[in-house]
């Protein structure tokens, strides 16, 4: 009897196991499934649509293309739109290419992994293996909803989560696992789940998997002694030939630097504020800039005017900007003598310090400019970042007057006409009207094929 009623307690666990695994909620990545539950949160979320003004930061600063010559982001780099274009723009983006079939393309999977809930959604039915498995055009069927609501919240509620695994092995690795963080800290961390520095590993067995590179710490100098380390390189400049870093967006890094994430200022504090509206508060997700919001971003701790405030941003912003453009500047003259040293014979031996220099100063440069809103984020770290910057490019240049006396060059080297994003372009050979052109038939011929499989699956969907 006593054996029975053990085998039927095991048998009834086992049950209620099963049903506890099956009850347990996956990702639903259709948006609008929380509509009518959250509707003051949904409609403030679709509001980003009105960011939909397309800047194009190549044609602003052409320099940029130079400094990336060799990189995706020489051919195109526009300015961050609202969430609500998250997947129009990196379906829309040159950088991914024109890619006819599921084996073509330049990109992997795992440039899909900030842009959308269905990545989420894959990983749960995949596992990381099978989501980052492939080139980005290999499941571009799969990704079908904007950044949304399962990026951040468990199906169906309002509680926070993080739904990308590689981001809490992050957060563990920098001492801030999430399920032992604050109500108030994990309103910070689900945003770092992607407005953070990134990469993709090339080790064995993880080719392609999205790490953030904070085993050493979250600094600039933490993060380059950690590349450094493992002899990572983003990409081979095309001119310089030194190996570089590509920063990405290490929003959360930067914030912590400075004096609101000092003080635990939360980024919805700021970008998500509880707002009133007929009576009713709730968190408005038009994530945007907080002097759209003021009496309930900056006033709540603020005492000064918003015309105070805005002028004191607009002045940091104007000083960051400045010495941008001086890293620049140095950046872009030492990639074109790089280039000449290797025409006149330079060996490997006598350019190793001049490269690394190179791709320590870019590297400092990307962080600082690549980190949205840094000017009011973390403006002294920022100016710091950007000195250290200036200051690498010109050690850099200093060697190769040298280098370049020896080989017999005189006088400095010439740089071509590059003051306008086509000339840049055309500086460096790239043929955009054929990239162009691909992309247009892309968008025509695959875009279509993808959204009707999706519109399949999700008609499946309860």
């Amino acid at each position: 009897m006593k054996a029975m009623q053990v085998t039927l307690s095991v048998a009834i666990a086992a049950t209620l196991c099963a049903a506890l695994v099956q009850a347990k909620p996956g990702t639903d990545p259709r948006n609008e499934v929380y509509a009518e539950k959250f509707s003051k949160q949904y409609n403030s979320w679709k509001a980003t649509e009105s960011s939909s003004e397309i800047e194009d930061a190549l044609e602003g600063d052409p320099n940029l293309v130079i400094l990336w010559a060799g990189y995706g982001f020489a051919k195109d780099y526009n300015k961050a739109r609202g969430h609500m274009y998250a997947l129009t723009d990196v379906r829309q983006t040159l950088r991914t290419g024109a890619p006819m079939s599921p084996d073509e393309g330049p990109m992997p999977m795992a440039c899909w992994s900030c842009k959308s809930p269905d990545v989420a959604r894959v990983i749960e039915e995949k596992g990381e293996a099978g989501y980052f498995k492939g080139t980005w055009a290999s499941q571009g069927h799969e990704m079908n909803n904007t950044i949304g609501c399962g990026d951040c919240h468990d199906k169906g509620s309002p509680k926070l989560r993080v739904s990308r695994p590689f981001a809490a092995r992050g957060f563990e690795a920098a001492g801030m696992p999430f399920d032992k963080a604050s109500r108030k800290d994990k309103q910070t961390l689900v945003c770092a789940q992607c407005h953070v520095e990134y990469y993709f590993e090339k080790t064995e067995g993880r080719k392609g998997f999205v790490k953030f590179p904070w085993d050493g710490g979250t600094n600039v100098e933490a993060m380059e002694a950690y590349f450094d380390a493992i002899q990572f390189a983003d990409w081979e400049h095309g001119l310089s030939k030194a190996p570089m870093l590509k920063a990405q967006h290490p929003g959360f890094e930067t914030w912590r630097m400075g004096i609101h994430g000092k003080n635990d200022v939360s980024c919805s504090d700021c970008h998500m504020p509880r707002v009133e509206e007929n009576g009713k508060k709730f968190t408005d997700h038009k994530v945007g800039n907080p002097f759209d919001r003021f009496e309930f971003t900056c006033g709540k701790c603020h005492e000064q005017s918003k015309e105070m405030l805005q002028a004191v941003t607009k002045q940091r912003q104007e000083a960051v900007a400045e010495i941008k453009l001086r890293a620049e500047e140095q950046l872009v003259a030492a990639h074109f003598e790089a280039a000449e040293a290797w025409k006149l014979g330079a060996t490997d031996a006598e350019m190793k310090d001049i490269l690394t220099d190179i791709r320590h100063s870019q590297w400092r440069w990307d962080y600082a400019i690549a980190s949205h809103g840094v000017a009011a984020h973390a403006p002294d770290e920022a100016l710091r970042v950007l000195g250290t910057a200036v200051s690498k490019a010109a050690d850099a240049r200093v060697k190769l007057a040298q280098l370049l006396a020896s080989k017999g060059h005189a006088g400095p080297v010439a740089i071509p006409d590059i003051s306008t994003k086509a000339k840049a372009q055309a500086a460096l050979g790239m043929d955009m009207k054929k990239m162009e052109a691909d992309k247009e038939k892309f968008l025509k011929t695959v875009i279509p094929q993808w959204e009707a499989k999706a519109a399949e699956r999700e008609a499946k969907m309860k």
